[in-house]
């Protein structure tokens, strides 16, 4: 799986394991058809930093789940 490259199937990849690492109960906010492809970058992004960053704190995790908040389509 190569998530460099912008698609449908890697944004639900990302959305997912955002979900996960971010212990997001409600899914359904993370629906990879409420994002737009063209904000790929920005969500692979934050992906990568949480990847990397390993824990989150509660304000961390609070602020990257409003972050997707503000990504997703309205």
């Amino acid at each position: 799986m190569d998530l460099k490259v912008a698609s449908q199937e890697n944004l639900k990849i990302l959305l997912d394991e955002l979900a996960d690492k971010l212990n997001v109960v409600n899914r359904g906010l993370l629906d990879a058809e409420d994002y737009d492809i063209n904000k790929y970058d920005d969500l692979k992004l934050m992906y990568d930093i949480i990847k990397k960053k390993g824990q989150l704190s509660t304000l961390e995790t609070q602020a990257f789940v409003e972050e997707l908040g503000s990504i997703r389509k309205k």
